[in-house]
This record gives C-alpha cells, sequence and structure tokens, in this order.
C-alpha cells in the first residue's frame, strides 16, 4: 500500500492533537488547523524525485525547503510549458514560444515600439530583437520608422500573422489544458488566483527594475519580505 506512511503520519498527528487537547473532540476542521500550523516552519517531507540521488542528504533538505521547492517546480513547468507550445509551433513559421507571446501580444495593440514589445514579452534586448527579425521576415509582423524619432521603429501585426494566430490559437488551447493537467476545475481556479498574485508581485518589480544585482535581491529578501 503506497500511501500507508501518509496513512501512519496522519494517525500520529491526530494523536498528538488528542493529547495537547484531550477533553476537545477532534474535527475536520480543527484538525487542518492544527496540521497547517505544524507545517508552517516545517521543511517539505522529502518524496522520491527522479532527478536527485541520496548521496547528500543535506543537499536534499535545501532544495525542499518550501521556497526553494517552489522555486524548482515552477521553473519545471516553464520548461514542461515550452515543450508543449514548441510542438504546437510546429510546421508554423513561429520557431519559439517568445514567436507566439509576441506575436499575441502585437495582436491586442494596434501598434508598439520594438522596445514595448521587448518589454511586454519579458525579453532581454538582444534576443527580443532577434523574435522581431523573424517575424518581420516571416511576413507577420510590419515596421515603419517614428515620425518623430527615426532611431525608433513601431511594428504592427499584419494580416498574415494574425490569420496566422487565429490557427495556432486551437493548438495552444490544447496547450493550456496539458499545462494544466488533471486538476479539478476548484484546484484550477486557486492556482490561477495563486499565480497572478505571484505575477502581479513579480511585473512590479520588473517595470520597476528593482532587482538589478545580487545583491539587490539579498537585500530585498531581508528587508521586505517575511521571514517565515
Amino acid at each position: 500500500m503506497k500511501s500507508y506512511h501518509l496513512i501512519h503520519q496522519l494517525i500520529t498527528l491526530v494523536e498528538e492533537l488528542e493529547e495537547e487537547q484531550p477533553e476537545k473532540e477532534i474535527s475536520l476542521q480543527h484538525f487542518t488547523g492544527f496540521l497547517l500550523n505544524k507545517s508552517e516552519n516545517s521543511v517539505m517531507d522529502i518524496n522520491p524525485e527522479v532527478r536527485f540521488g541520496n548521496s547528500d542528504k543535506k543537499a536534499l533538505e535545501v532544495a525542499y525547503q518550501l521556497d526553494n521547492n517552489i522555486g524548482r517546480l515552477l521553473v519545471f513547468m516553464s520548461r514542461y510549458a515550452k515543450m508543449y507550445i514548441k510542438k504546437a509551433l510546429e510546421e508554423t513559421p513561429l520557431i519559439t514560444p517568445e514567436d507566439f507571446t509576441a506575436l499575441a501580444i502585437l495582436m491586442t495593440h494596434d501598434h508598439l515600439s520594438k522596445t514595448e514589445l521587448i518589454k511586454h514579452n519579458l525579453q532581454e534586448k538582444t534576443s527580443g530583437t532577434e523574435v522581431i527579425r523573424r517575424l518581420i521576415a516571416a511576413d507577420l509582423v510590419s515596421q515603419w520608422n517614428d515620425a518623430h524619432d527615426k532611431r525608433s521603429k513601431h511594428i504592427a501585426i499584419t494580416d498574415q500573422g494574425r490569420e496566422l494566430l487565429y490557427s495556432v490559437f486551437v493548438d495552444m488551447n490544447n496547450v493550456g489544458k496539458m499545462i494544466s493537467g488533471k486538476l479539478s476545475l476548484r484546484e484550477k481556479l486557486t492556482l490561477g488566483y495563486l499565480l497572478q498574485k505571484l505575477e502581479d508581485f513579480h511585473l512590479h518589480h520588473y517595470q520597476k527594475k528593482t532587482i538589478l544585482s545580487k545583491s539587490d535581491l539579498k537585500n530585498f529578501i531581508e528587508d521586505s519580505l517575511p521571514s517565515k
């Protein structure tokens, strides 16, 4: 029975709660609160991880600390998503996920400067410029000089680009469903809420350029984020 260890842990925790409050009948709501309080400051249980060995227990404990584990899993999720997106873009002029997102962003604007698009697409200037170059070469995007600043160029999606996007949307819908896996509707709503909360937090720092170095990262963590 694969879940025996978990069941044993739950029974042990119920017994611990009964010892703390022997005269009180335990409800599911009461036990849930106890469990959350119990796990608040603890390191996550180390579950089997196909990528990790077991030769350094201390390193595993660091990897499975709650914040580190969340970061690791988000990185893995982004890589799975990119893999699925690349499959969906096969046999199209779009080479990378960034090509798709750049074109999709342009579709919602009459036009943007190249710099604006690169920022909206969360890219570095070099890689963002390369994406735009590919889209222009494929006749999916048009460009022209800014009337007031000839050093700046504006870009817009073409009819061909718009037509391509609508055809790709069908496969991208499948990508979205694949990424969310077998989560229930309630789980999807919860995950969407939490991810949007993280997006709002990180987008603020991206736009304000508050984290430009390792020291900026360290100082912000020490000064602004809760220690627990």
